[in-house]
């Protein structure tokens, strides 16, 4: 295998993939896969398919690998993304297609997951289950957070499903790239998988991708989400994530001395790092309680000195001249704030890399993101919901730093108000595959469940129920 120019040649050739076409080549694409389906998906036992899956990962893994370079450079000239971040990106991303993390999501959503496969018997064996996946799903994706269109694909194949993806202009390359990758692995599943673009609004090609769908899912703003939703066949699965947000909450304990404060830093400036904080998973604002061991001022200082590790270490892509514009305005009320003396406090890079804003209001309000924050004191951990109650509706993921006989006292009233997710600053970057996104499950919405219910074998039927031979004989009218 040639190495010189080869993610280059892999990366046009995934470009292709997502030409503009014509409704006739859509609906020849739809018929390719929904043919490929019926011959390599529809009784592929899952366990095979997670193998090949598992297969896939290993290349996007594996240092050196024309795939996973392909997918590195593609990201940084369609993200923007570091070199670094690209890099971290896909190691992420592909971690979650191995055996052990496809296996727990079939787990937690399913139990047996032979169900996939046969009927099987329910406990107490009175009747059998089998669930039957959609067979096309059509899926449009965003372009915020790479690899969410190659997960949502992965996520049909689990449940035997063809799948059609509108790709976003924004991020035209991790969808077709796993296709090419799937293809070279096992040629007949990649058969089952279409990736394609065309423009936002055009009536035609939306008609045909919704109306042959058997599912839907969908990725973008609410009003996205809103639109398809209203387009999309009555009475079909459909899986809409819009806009969400998340935030982050220290308990004073998590900054009981130097040395918690320092580890605590690092992690809630690799939390607001990734992505660039495009991520709906990415943080907006800190809430940190007081009466901690260490000021709020100290650990800020202690956060920017750990943001500026990271300009070297997971470098931060490029800005426009507005979203630059938006961060000196930030950092701008802050000073003026400072001088004011009401409370304010800044903690800047040189540039824009990285700003750290400590602000006394703890009203919830979204961040310009590129590593912008804000740290909000609250008196105590009561105080972090009120103000947080206006985003309820889009509250997505809360990472808590703070000891165990607090966090489930906390994490259920944050469930209360709407958050789907409680986790570490650690992990928040990275939802477990089991996730259940925005608080549904990802498999268990997509299919079919069919009861099999155990017949008679001898004897008479079950009191209520007529059969051929215990029907009621009733006699000739008269003629009259």
């Amino acid at each position: 295998m040639k190495e010189s120019g080869k993610p280059a040649e892999v990366t046009n050739h995934a470009r292709e993939e997502i030409m503009t076409i014509t409704p006739e080549q859509l609906e020849a694409a739809i018929d390719g896969v929904l043919e490929a389906r019926e011959t390599h998906l529809a009784e592929r036992p899952v366990a095979e398919i997670i193998r090949v899956l598992d297969r896939v990962s290993r290349r996007f893994l594996r240092i050196g690998d024309p795939i996973r370079a392909a997918a590195i450079e593609g990201l940084c000239e369609s993200s923007g993304y570091s070199t670094q971040m690209a890099d971290a990106v896909v190691d992420g991303m592909a971690v979650t297609w191995r055996t052990s993390a496809l296996e727990a999501l079939i787990r937690e959503e399913f139990g047996d997951p032979r169900v996939l496969d046969m009927f099987v018997d329910r406990p107490g064996g009175e009747s059998r289950l089998r669930v039957f996946g959609p067979r096309l799903t059509t899926h449009i994706f965003s372009g915020n957070v790479p690899g969410v269109s190659v997960i949502s694909m992965v996520r049909a194949l689990l449940v035997k499903s063809a799948s059609l993806g509108k790709t976003a202009r924004a991020e035209p390359i991790m969808a077709p790239l796993f296709v090419t990758a799937l293809s070279e692995v096992d040629p007949g599943l990649g058969a089952c998988l279409a990736v394609r673009h065309w423009r936002g609004g055009d009536e035609a090609l939306d008609s045909i991708a919704l109306s042959r769908a058997e599912a839907v899912i969908v990725y973008g703003s609410s009003g996205t989400v809103r639109s398809v939703r209203e387009r999309a066949p009555a009475g079909r699965p459909f899986l809409g994530y819009g806009h969400r947000v998340s935030l982050g909450v220290v308990a004073r304990e998590a900054l009981a001395s130097e040395a918690h404060g320092r580890v605590l830093a690092g992690d809630v400036s690799r939390a607001i790092a990734m992505f660039d904080q495009r991520g709906c998973v990415s943080p907006h604002v800190v809430y940190v309680e007081e009466g901690g061991e260490i000021t709020l001022e100290r650990w800020a200082f202690m956060l920017g000195e750990a943001l500026e590790r990271l300009r070297t270490e997971l470098p931060r892509g490029p800005v426009t001249a507005e979203q630059a514009a938006e961060i000196r305005q930030v950092r701008a009320r802050a000073e003026f704030g400072e001088l004011a003396g009401n409370g304010h406090q800044l903690f800047a890079s040189d540039g824009t890399d990285w700003t750290v804003v400590v602000d006394p209001d703890p009203t919830f309000s979204a961040s310009c993101l590129n590593r912008t924050i804000s740290l909000r004191p609250v008196q105590s951990l009561d105080d972090v919901f009120p103000v947080i109650a206006p985003a309820a509706s889009v509250l997505q993921t809360i990472a808590f730093a703070g000891p165990e006989r607090r966090l489930v006292p906390f994490a259920t009233r944050a469930a209360l108000l709407g958050a789907s997710r409680i986790t570490s600053f650690r992990r928040m970057p990275w939802p477990a595959p089991e996730w259940h996104h925005d608080g549904r499950p990802v498999l268990r919405d997509l299919v079919r469940w069919c009861d099999l219910e155990n017949l008679p074998s001898h004897g008479p039927a079950p009191k209520g129920i007529m059969t051929g031979s215990n029907m009621p004989v009733t006699q000739p009218l008269e003629r009259r």
